[in-house]
């Protein structure tokens, strides 16, 4: 967990511990517009059967498509964060061999 002195100082990278909450914070805001899209398509079959069915279909294929991606997108955050931590990791190892 990061505490409040690590908003000031640039020796250790906060992202990578936010990254769930912001992860969460999409899942539950892609989850309202998926409810409220699937209220929209119930709606829209009193008027067209049809046209609401499209409607709750997309609905729902919206809301998976935007968890999977939303998990693409904070795992690809978290990689790039871990790609830096083993660099630095292999520039240490390197500078105590005496390179």
């Amino acid at each position: 967990m990061f505490e409040f002195r690590d908003l000031f100082q640039w020796d250790r990278f906060i992202t990578p511990t936010i990254i769930k909450t912001f992860y969460w914070l999409v899942i539950a805001l892609i989850a309202l517009f998926g409810i409220s899209g699937i209220f929209t398509g119930l709606t829209a079959m009193a008027i067209s059967p049809f046209g609401g069915f499209i409607v709750l279909l997309s609905s729902i294929a919206s809301v998976i498509v935007g968890v999977i991606f939303s998990r693409i997108a904070a795992e690809f955050i978290l990689i790039v964060f871990r790609i830096n931590e083993h660099l630095g990791a292999i520039r240490d190892q390197g500078h105590g061999q005496g390179h």
